[in-house]
């Protein structure tokens, strides 16, 4: 009976992840082509993305503008592939800054365990309890609207959700062998968290800010769509949804369809990238 059910188990698996791999690799294959877009973006589009053209002003899609016009003749494909740069670069800001805080807050906790893990996991559900939105609002109406202060208040933020998942595999990794036998050698604290537990961690790192990435460019985008974002007539996914809003009674559904399903297929992807990702490396997001 015991085989019978290892065996069986075993199958359940293989099916489980059999189910997985095609999730992993169109979300993987679709991050990279949205990633690579808003690298080159600005280099390939076909009109410079803050040329107005009066006499071409709200028009639908023909042979010379393929996705149509703004309601300044703006060309909305080229300001779509212009606006994935923006659009992801402050996202990208963001997990650089939750990962590297969330990473060291978690190492630290783990490595000393004992009140030093208490008093951070406090510290950490008190950030788990502040909106995001709301402290990147209230942000940019202190500091002014622009690019860095709802990226840094969004990577603030954004580091509980780092620190906790990144701690739990810390703390495993604290109470193996080696660390034990690491530190009987004479290597220091620092050493050993570099060159052991940082490297034994990363995969989860990894999987995590792909995993934010995605959470990050939606709230990126609503930031900029209140106005306290990136402004006009700076080209960005949530300032073209924003500018949208106003063609919409006319029937010019073109900027604002454009700017949100490429919003909603870029956090889609990232997301379902980053549990793929998280569940291969033994954690959840």
């Amino acid at each position: 009976m015991a085989i019978t059910w290892r065996f069986a188990g075993t199958t359940v698996r293989r099916r489980y992840a059999s189910l997985g791999r095609p999730a992993l690799v169109v979300s993987a294959v679709l991050a990279g082509v949205l990633t690579l877009l808003a690298i080159i973006g600005p280099w390939i589009a076909p009109y410079d993305p803050a040329a107005t053209d009066v006499l071409a002003a709200g028009q639908g899609s023909s042979g010379g503008h393929l996705l149509g016009t703004d309601s300044l003749g703006r060309d909305i494909l080229s300001r779509a592939l212009a606006g994935a740069r923006l659009s992801f670069a402050g996202p990208a800001v963001i997990v650089l800054i939750s990962s590297t805080l969330g990473t060291t807050l978690a190492l630290f906790a783990a490595w000393h365990g004992g009140w030093v893990d208490r008093t951070v996991n406090r510290f950490l559900n008190v950030l788990f309890s502040v909106p995001g939105i709301l402290v990147a609002v209230l942000a940019s109406a202190v500091f002014g609207a622009g690019f860095w202060a709802p990226v840094l208040a969004l990577g603030v933020v954004y580091t509980p959700y780092m620190a906790r998942v990144v701690r739990s595999v810390a703390v495993r990794e604290r109470r193996r062998g080696y660390v034990e036998s690491l530190q009987l050698a004479g290597l220091s604290s620092w050493r050993i968290s570099l060159r052991h537990l940082v490297p034994n961690v990363l995969p989860m790192v990894v999987a995590q800010s792909t995993y934010g990435l995605g959470s990050a460019l939606a709230d990126f985008a609503a930031i900029s769509f209140i106005g306290l974002g990136i402004q006009p007539p700076a080209a960005e996914w949530g300032v073209m949804v924003s500018d949208g809003r106003s063609e919409l009674l006319d029937g010019a559904v073109q900027q604002s369809l454009v700017a949100g399903s490429l919003i909603v297929v870029t956090v889609v992807a990232f997301n379902v990238l980053g549990a793929q990702l998280s569940s291969r490396s033994g954690g959840r997001p």
